[in-house]
């Protein structure tokens, strides 16, 4: 059977569920700014496009502007605490580590391609266990570009030892298809994550619904790629 040599996750939404704790530290600059916390539920699909723009959004359900530098300011306090609150509560999603042993007892490799921060991904994937499986960790600062960009994934492919051209992405939201399709790489969608569009309607190659259904996935898109054997 064909495989793909590298398959490339998106990290919030995508192998953790780490909206508990992202939501905690937006809360925390919120309560020092006077504003009300952000209920996680309404939260969950604010995130996915860095720590500045979710302050941003928070700012805004609250209606609230604030200059530029006000934006930078509350965005290092957030860092700053959620660096220290990393793994409170956010964990793998159910069925994750099965699905990388069936994939990786096949032959593949993995790496992330995530707009947060990469010192912050390496200490959440740390934390949890993780940061082992892959083969390269790249954030929104690894490269100076951000999803959709394709160099970011382009780049992180190149760091993991694959090939750009035996590659697929797995992620949540739009910036993960977006990026996928910028760079000719086919896309598995995951419905378990965080975004304002529905990932139905990005129209991903796959769609799963469980990590369980993962390998599967990357198998149905193996024809896709030749001249590859595991």
């Amino acid at each position: 059977m064909s495989l793909p040599r590298t398959v490339v996750f998106d990290l919030d939404g995508t192998l953790v569920d780490t909206a508990p704790d992202l939501i905690a530290a937006l809360n925390f600059v919120l309560d020092r700014e006077g504003l009300p916390p952000v209920p996680l539920r309404a939260a969950r699909n604010m995130i996915g496009a860095g720590a500045r723009k979710l302050i941003e959004r928070g700012l805004e359900l609250e209606g609230r502007a604030v200059s530029t530098d006000d934006v930078t300011r509350l965005t290092r306090d957030f860092v700053d605490y959620y660096g220290a609150h990393i793994a409170v509560e956010s964990r793998p999603f159910e069925g994750l580590e099965a699905a990388l042993d069936d994939l990786e007892a096949q032959g593949c490799r993995f790496a992330v391609c995530t707009n947060k921060l990469e010192w912050l991904s390496k200490r959440l994937l740390d934390e949890l266990g993780l940061s082992g499986r892959f083969a390269a960790i790249c954030g929104a600062d690894t490269f100076g570009v951000a999803k959709p960009d394709p160099v970011i994934l382009q780049q992180t492919v190149a760091r993991a030892g694959g090939d750009i051209g035996a590659t697929i992405m797995v992620g949540d939201a739009g910036p993960d298809v977006g990026v996928a399709r910028r760079a000719g790489v086919p896309v598995i969608g995951v419905e378990f994550g965080y975004t304002d569009v529905p990932i139905a309607q990005l129209k991903p190659d796959r769609l799963i619904g469980h990590m369980r259904e993962l390998p599967a996935a990357v198998d149905g898109l193996s024809s896709r790629f030749t001249d590859l054997t595991v």
